[in-house]
């Protein structure tokens, strides 16, 4: 096959995938918005990454406290894993595993509507988690298919969702990798049925809603005020898109973010630390519902990574929505082009490790909570009771111990703080917000 008509060949199936993605959804359900169901388990498993993986490493190293036998092997001891972290992670619209009476006819295709990159700083003291929109148009790289071989990539473009259908989890790590300049070891493929394992895993999730959700594509209705949402109903406000902001994919993602600082949240408080059911649950349903990278599939890795994030505070997981607007024109038109200035002033930061500081709002899909201050003292309060417990049951240092204590590690300046243009949407895990929400009549 000659190269040109390799070449138009790409064209036709890029241009299948738009028009495709642009389609009307009928009530039940859209594939424009299924995608983003992905997104909650996705940014979940960034929190959840950590319980999980120390969960398992607690159930193993307590299973070695039981009967000895004459071959058993030493547990090792697996600290936090050497230097900074990228991690991508993929949610596949792929309707496997789904009712065929809620959701629409499967396509033919998958696409990555959901990819979510994760940086843990080398010091590990912040993460950094970029939401990339589904239609940001990208340039394709070259990407092995099936057999193994390559396809040429030459400068072709388009939105970054189809990289998972012309190449799997392997094309959509160099389409990212090409895009933000990072080298991505780790990556993890779910798919949007685990969603609903994983609200119901956690126990239900608290959310504000600020003016109330109306969105009669997913079936969510939602007054103002708190909800605890779980199952199908946690799975509904994550991919409703007509109920809030301005309608679109961007406002959707900082609604999501509402959401997800509100789950990292309660799993970072003690009530969930502490409680092997709940711990062992989250794990299982995280593991249950990833496809794996090599380089992930360990139970030593994913302990390494989680040593890493459990113990950065909450105002140090930034979630940050890819500078993006929506324009383009022909085949692209209303698809997302990158803000490239902006965009290349948070890759920078992160290639260069700095901590992520944002100047902006959190999005037009969410607002700040208006009891955020009672919020957060009613939480402190509880982690330093919680603190003050687990002291009290901790057994009391040696005088050695004590005395080798005194002589305090060198410490090295704190990296400066980026601070990202005001254009950057964005919030961090300890921020309160709550959904701004869209009615029927706005629409």
């Amino acid at each position: 096959m000659s190269e040109e008509k390799a070449s138009r060949q790409r064209r036709i199936r890029s241009a299948r995938a738009v028009i495709r993605h642009g389609r009307v959804a009928p009530v039940k359900g859209s594939r424009t918005v299924l995608g983003f169901i992905a997104a909650g388990l996705s940014v979940v498993l960034v929190a959840t990454l950590s319980i999980a993986g120390i969960a398992f490493w607690d159930i193993t190293r307590s299973a070695n406290a039981g009967v000895a036998l004459a071959n058993d092997q030493k547990i090792p001891d697996i600290g936090a894993i050497e230097g900074g972290v990228n991690f991508l992670l993929v949610g596949s619209d792929s309707r496997e595993g789904t009712d065929a009476n809620v959701f629409d006819a499967d396509p033919g295709s998958t696409l990555n509507d959901v990819n979510i990159l994760l940086h843990i700083s080398a010091d590990h003291t912040n993460a950094t988690v970029v939401s990339i929109p589904r239609d940001l148009v990208v340039r394709y790289p070259e990407c092995p298919d099936a057999d193994g071989d390559g396809y040429g990539g030459g400068g072709w473009t388009g939105p970054i969702n189809g990289s998972l259908n012309e190449g799997g989890l392997p094309c959509v790590v160099l389409t990212v990798e090409e895009l933000t300049g990072l080298s991505i070891p780790f990556a993890a493929m779910i798919q949007f049925n685990g969603v609903i394992e994983m609200a119901n895993a956690v126990g239900g999730v608290e959310v504000c809603v600020a003016e109330p959700i109306e969105d009669e594509y997913t079936q969510t209705f939602l007054d103002a005020g708190m909800h605890t949402l779980s199952g199908l109903q946690a799975l509904q406000f994550l991919r409703t898109r007509h109920g809030v902001g301005d309608g679109s994919d961007l406002g959707r993602i900082s609604n999501q973010q509402v959401f997800l600082s509100s789950l990292v949240r309660k799993l970072k408080s003690a009530q969930t630390l502490t409680n092997p059911v709940a711990l062992f649950g989250l794990a299982k349903a995280a593991i249950s519902n990833m496809t794996l990278s090599n380089s992930l599939n360990s139970l030593d890795t994913m302990v390494s990574i989680a040593m890493a994030l459990k113990d950065i505070p909450l105002e140090n997981i930034v979630f940050v929505q890819y500078p993006g607007s929506t324009g383009g024109a022909g085949v692209y038109a209303g698809k997302v082009q990158p803000n490239q200035a902006e965009a290349d002033a948070l890759f920078a930061a992160i290639l260069a490790d700095q901590p992520i500081g944002l100047s902006g709002t959190t999005g037009n899909g969410s607002v700040a909570d208006p009891e955020a201050e009672a919020k957060a003292a009613a939480a402190a309060e509880a982690a330093a009771k919680a603190a003050a417990k687990a002291a009290k049951a901790s057994p009391t240092p040696s005088a050695s111990s004590s005395s080798s204590a005194t002589a305090a590690p060198a410490t090295t300046p704190a990296p400066e703080v980026a601070v990202l243009p005001e254009t950057v949407n964005g919030q961090t895990a300890g921020q309160y917000t709550c959904s701004a929400g869209r009615t029927l009549n706005e629409q």
